[in-house]
C-alpha cells in the first residue's frame, strides 16, 4: 500500500474470531473430562466447572469495556485511502495469531480433567461466551450510533483490539464491509444491497 493507505479490521469481528473455537474446544474438553473420574470426582468437577464458566464469562464480558467505549467515542471517520478488510481475512488472521495458544489451552483443559473433571474446559467455554457477548454489546453500540468501528489491522497483531498499541478507532457507515454490527456475517442479499 502506498503512503497513507492501510487496512482496517472490524473491532467486533476481531473479538468474535476466537470465541467459537474457545466455546467448542472448551465444551469438547469438558465433555471428555466428564468421562474421567479425576481426583475430586465428577460431581465436584462439573459444579466447579459451572461456577468457572459463569465467572469467566462475566469477567471476560466486563474486562476493558471502559477502554472500548473510550476508543469508540473518540473514533474519527475513516479516510478514503483506507482498505476495509474482509471479515474472513480478519477472522483468519486473528485465529492464526492464536494458533498455538488455542491447542495448548485445549490440551491443558483435557489434562486437568485428571485432577478436576470438566472444570478447565468449562472455563475455556466461558471465555468464548464472554467474547461473543462483548461483540454483541459492541454491535448494540454500533447500531445505536449508526456507525461501524474499525481498527488498524497491524495494531491488532500487537495486543488485540483494545491493547496498548491501539491509539484510535475509525468509523464508517453502518452498511460498510461484509459484517453486520456485532461482527456477524452479512447475508448475500444484505451484502449485495450494501454494495
Amino acid at each position: 500500500m502506498g503512503r497513507g493507505a492501510y487496512a482496517l479490521a472490524r473491532v467486533a469481528v476481531v473479538l468474535r474470531a476466537p470465541a467459537g473455537w474457545l466455546w467448542w474446544l472448551g465444551l469438547l474438553a469438558a465433555g471428555g473430562g466428564v468421562l474421567v473420574p479425576g481426583l475430586t470426582g465428577r460431581r465436584i468437577g462439573v459444579l466447579a466447572g459451572a461456577a468457572l464458566f459463569l465467572i469467566t464469562a462475566v469477567v471476560t464480558f466486563l474486562a476493558r469495556r471502559g477502554r472500548y467505549l473510550e476508543l469508540a467515542r473518540a473514533a474519527s471517520r475513516a479516510g478514503r485511502s483506507v482498505f476495509l478488510q474482509d471479515r474472513a481475512v480478519t477472522v483468519r488472521a486473528r485465529r492464526r495469531a492464536l494458533r498455538w495458544w488455542l491447542p495448548a489451552a485445549f490440551l491443558a483443559a483435557v489434562g486437568s480433567s485428571f485432577a478436576v473433571p470438566a472444570a478447565v474446559g468449562m472455563l475455556m467455554a466461558g471465555v468464548g461466551a464472554g467474547l461473543w457477548a462483548k461483540a454483541l454489546w459492541l454491535g448494540h453500540w454500533e447500531r445505536a450510533n449508526d456507525v461501524l468501528l474499525w481498527v488498524r489491522a497491524e495494531w491488532v497483531a500487537r495486543g488485540g483490539p483494545a491493547g496498548k498499541g491501539v491509539s484510535a478507532y475509525q468509523t464508517t457507515g453502518i452498511v460498510a464491509g461484509d459484517a453486520r454490527p456485532g461482527g456477524a456475517r452479512r447475508g448475500r442479499a444484505e451484502a449485495a444491497a450494501a454494495r
